[in-house]
């Protein structure tokens, strides 16, 4: 991929099942450590499990494509359904963040980030909220320069990965 072609953030349709199938797989493949699902259950999961993802009306999945090729995905979501939030309205969640290899380094996921801050602001979420792997020192630095600050909340993937451990950041769009 040339560093000079552009990125386009394009929303995910209810039709995107098996392209968002698709770069789930990939980025489980290429980060493991980096997501609470495993690439051998995600891989089991149904079509209709997927499609179900994708007509979310609540959530917002973009993905990032480059020359017709997905290099990249996030999703906002209401955080009302994870229970240590339930006590806070209009939080939203950034989730499933990731971005291939060949689009890092070029303001993709700064692009993705923009795009759930977009999309939260339109329907008027207080704060954004995210869990990132205390060793994923480009991830972080990426949220610190969109303003997202670390909370002191700190969690683990579930197993096999409970090694990994995990602290939240915020963005406050108020």
């Amino acid at each position: 991929m040339a560093k000079g072609v552009p990125i386009k953030i394009e929303r995910i349709t209810s039709d995107g099942w098996e392209r968002l199938r698709a770069v789930r797989l990939r980025a489980l493949a290429d980060t493991p450590d980096a997501f609470g699902m495993t690439l051998a259950e995600d891989e089991a999961r149904l079509p209709e499990d997927w499609q179900m993802e994708c007509e979310d009306d609540v959530a917002a999945m973009f993905f990032a494509v480059c020359q017709r090729s997905d290099v990249g995905f996030v999703v906002g979501d209401c955080y009302s359904e994870f229970d240590r939030y339930t006590h806070e309205e209009r939080v939203a969640g950034l989730f499933w963040m990731w971005v291939a290899p060949e689009a890092r380094g070029r303001g993709t996921g700064g692009a993705l980030i923009e795009a759930v801050i977009g999309w939260a602001r339109q329907n008027r979420y207080r704060r954004i909220s995210l869990d990132v792997g205390n060793e994923n020192a480009p991830a972080i630095q990426l949220y610190k320069s969109k303003g997202f600050l670390p909370t002191g909340n700190t969690s683990s993937l579930p197993p096999p990965r409970e090694h990994i451990h995990e602290h939240e950041r915020v963005l406050a769009l108020e």
